[in-house]
């Protein structure tokens, strides 16, 4: 990984990794288990398709631990462009991680309720239901507070790319943009003002697939 060519490849492998792994912890494995205002089909269909839980549990960490190492690669690639912006997009970056594995943990809780004869012999049927719902509630609510830095960090990121010169400026404006994309997000969801418009998180998705897919075919231009 000494050449440019052969660091945007790595970030650009790491970074799609982390695309495909996060659309099957994140949205997949949700779609197919949780069940929206329905705490006990909710834990039906977890018992009913729980090797497809846990592989979600278990894609979720992977996904983290290489999001984790993304940022580093990026700054070897970046870092020439404006280094303080670099060091920026690395910490705002890595400061979701902690958040996110800590949300694992409630996954992991969901499993010990439903397979703790504890829980099971002390709690009535519904009282069992809504100790699984509050865990998972739990999960979804420090996910919601990672959205804050999701989108943080693409802000420099973008901005990088942008002046790199040696990426396609469109894919810089995208990710600029999906920080405001994050940001709505967060503030939609928070303030209680409804669903969030699926065009919305659109610059985030074109941009963060897009720049995945530059990176690891075609690197970067000389």
């Amino acid at each position: 990984m000494n050449s440019p060519a052969s660091t945007a490849r790595v970030a650009g492998l790491l970074y799609s990794i982390n695309v495909v792994t996060g659309l099957f912890s994140l949205m997949y494995v949700p779609s197919h288990v949780m069940v929206h205002g329905d705490a006990a089909a909710t834990v039906n269909h977890i018992l009913a398709s729980e090797s497809l839980f846990r592989a979600g549990v278990a894609v979720n960490v992977i996904s983290h631990v290489v999001f984790l190492l993304l940022p580093l690669v990026l700054y070897k690639l970046l870092s020439p462009v404006n280094k303080t912006a670099a060091v920026a997009m690395v910490a705002l970056a890595v400061a979701c991680v902690p958040i996110d594995l800590v949300a694992v943990a409630d996954q992991l809780d969901v499993l010990a309720f439903l397979h703790g004869d504890l829980y099971r012999h002390a709690l009535s049927g519904d009282q069992w239901y809504a100790k699984v719902r509050s865990s998972l509630d739990a999960y979804d609510d420090k996910l919601l507070i990672g959205e804050i830095f999701w989108g943080l960090w693409l802000l420099p990121f973008g901005y990088l790319v942008f002046k790199s010169g040696f990426l396609p400026r469109i894919l810089g404006i995208l990710l600029m943009l999906g920080y405001f994309s994050y940001l709505i997000s967060f503030f939609t969801q928070v303030l209680g003002a409804g669903d969030v418009p699926g065009f919305v998180m659109l610059p985030a998705a074109f941009g963060e697939m897009g720049i995945a897919l530059w990176l690891l075919v075609f690197g970067v231009r000389k």
